[in-house]
């Protein structure tokens, strides 16, 4: 039987665009098994899935002083060795990795068992824990086509990002059901991400008094980012967190407000959403979210608005021109050559395993 192992954890956005490939591998007769860290996040998404989950040691890699950079390289070499056993003994064919510090070991210890490393980058520039595997990589799935003047030239391949396929299965009927919302008004919906963000938050709820003639808003705010007072406001509906109505709500939704990681806009330029994005500052990040918006921006998948431009004026401005000119970005979107990420990345699994 063909056998895969998935790599990759520390934030969803290292975990889903695995999940999505799942149904997908398990259809072409793949085993599958998955190499994560001892407690990460990713361990229980994956293990509810009811794929084989084994964990080793992770550190993470810092570019920054921390009292952990002392530590942290003996963890990761810990990690190494409990990779190149674990690979022994399974004896994948193919090495998938979405990234993250726990990816490192498994794929430099799949490259010295000479078994087939793909590694994908969602972002515009490669994180640091990527970087270290580039050497090691059979290729390197990249998201957008600036990533590949960044890569070697014989590694990168232009592939998207595996999207979860039941985002694009949602109901408007059951969205307007479970909402509550009339339906006679375009519907703004609003991700700040799964922690919320208080920028993105205060902005929205400013607008109301401005948005709320026009649109109706959803807004998913993040835990412990509920506004009790504003919970009569008609027209306006506030969730911490969705999960199993997510899909539902896009189906209900006419334009979006959202950050700016890769996995999240590239699920909202699948679903042919136009957009607006806010990314997070550079102040707070490494700023691979305004290089992601300014590329979809380039594109024409989508308005971008810096955190530093925001404004009540600015927001509203920018949704009325959103919603303006939505045929020029959802036919920009439709016209996009990776909306088919799943079967390009299995096509060069199945490539690269017989090799």
């Amino acid at each position: 039987m063909k056998h895969i192992v998935l790599t990759g954890g520390g934030t969803a956005g290292h975990v889903t665009p695995n999940i999505a490939m799942l149904p997908k591998l398990q259809e072409m007769g793949y085993k599958i098994s998955y190499i994560g860290s001892y407690e990460g996040m990713e361990r229980k998404l994956i293990e509810e899935l009811n794929i084989p989950y084994y964990g080793i040691s992770s550190g993470k890699l810092r570019r920054y002083f921390d009292v952990k950079n002392f530590t942290d390289p003996f963890r990761v070499l810990k990690g190494f060795g409990e990779a190149k056993k674990l690979l022994k003994e399974l004896k994948p064919d193919i090495v998938f990795s979405k990234g993250g510090f726990v990816s490192v070991p498994v794929v430099l210890a799949a490259h010295g068992r000479k078994i087939p490393v793909l590694i994908h980058e969602s972002d515009m520039t490669p994180g640091l824990a990527n970087k270290l595997c580039i050497s090691s990589a059979t290729k390197i799935c990249c998201n957008f086509p600036e990533t590949v003047d960044n890569l070697p030239a014989d590694k990168a391949v232009v592939t998207g990002t595996p999207i979860r396929q039941e985002l694009l299965q949602g109901s408007r009927e059951k969205a307007l059901a479970f909402t509550g919302l009339s339906g006679q008004k375009p519907v703004l919906m609003v991700i700040g991400g799964s922690l919320g963000s208080v920028a993105v938050n205060n902005a929205v709820r400013a607008a109301l008094p401005e948005l709320l003639p026009d649109f109706d808003v959803i807004h998913l705010c993040g835990k412990d980012k509920l506004d009790e007072s504003l919970n009569d406001t008609d027209g306006y509906r506030q969730y911490e967190y969705i999960k199993k109505e997510l899909a539902d709500l896009f189906a209900l939704s006419d334009l979006i407000i959202s950050r700016a990681g890769a996995n999240a806009i590239c699920e909202i330029s699948s679903l042919k959403k136009p957009n607006l994005l806010i990314p997070l500052s550079a102040k707070a990040s490494r700023g691979d979210q305004i290089l992601n918006a300014r590329s979809f921006e380039r594109q024409g998948f989508s308005c971008v608005l810096e955190e530093e431009e925001v404004t009540t004026e600015s927001l509203v401005n920018a949704v009325r021109n959103l919603y303006g000119n939505r045929e020029a970005y959802i036919s920009a979107m439709e016209s996009s050559k990776h909306t088919d990420s799943i079967d390009h990345i299995l096509s060069l699994i199945e490539e690269y395993r017989l090799k």
